[in-house]
């Protein structure tokens, strides 16, 4: 079973070791620097919901979804949105439908609205992440043309 847990004391240094595959790291930040910036968006007008995914008592994985700023460039539509930030499952565990079962989680999470109201949901991308693509495109995101940063936006209205 695959759930979204807050970071905590107890298992932050777990999430701060999960690490995806060496021709991966171009896509992600690490997450140890996301749940950094997840500080920097706090303190600056931003909503992040960092977590930890874990199968059943075992982090696999990790996420950022934020809401209004991400601190970066952004689509026009963004202010009232969630974004999907950050996504990474560790190196070890790709392959075993860990991501499905998160995207699973953190729609239904975001499907709440816990920091507010939004019509859409939007993800950046490395234009050549195939397999995140893919993933994105079975929960009903498209691309919109629009890029920022060499990142495709893919968009879901809520």
């Amino acid at each position: 079973m695959v759930t979204l847990r807050k970071i905590t004391l107890e298992n932050r240094r777990a999430v701060f070791n999960l690490e995806v595959a060496e021709d991966q790291r171009r896509f992600v930040a690490s997450n140890l620097s996301s749940v950094a910036s997840c500080y920097v968006l706090a303190t600056n007008g931003g909503h992040p919901f960092p977590f930890a995914i874990y199968a059943d008592e075992q982090p696999v994985g990790f996420v950022l979804v934020t809401y209004g700023t991400t601190g970066y460039d952004e689509p026009s539509f963004a202010a009232r949105s969630y974004c999907i930030l950050r996504l990474m499952i560790d190196k070890a565990c790709q392959n075993r439908g860990y991501g499905r079962a998160a995207m699973n989680e953190i729609m239904a999470f975001i499907r709440t609205f816990p920091a507010g109201p939004a019509d859409c949901c939007w993800i950046p991308y490395k234009h050549a992440n195939l397999p995140a693509k893919k993933l994105y495109e079975r929960f009903g995101f498209g691309d919109n043309g629009e890029a920022f940063n060499d990142e495709s936006i893919t968009v879901l209205r809520l």
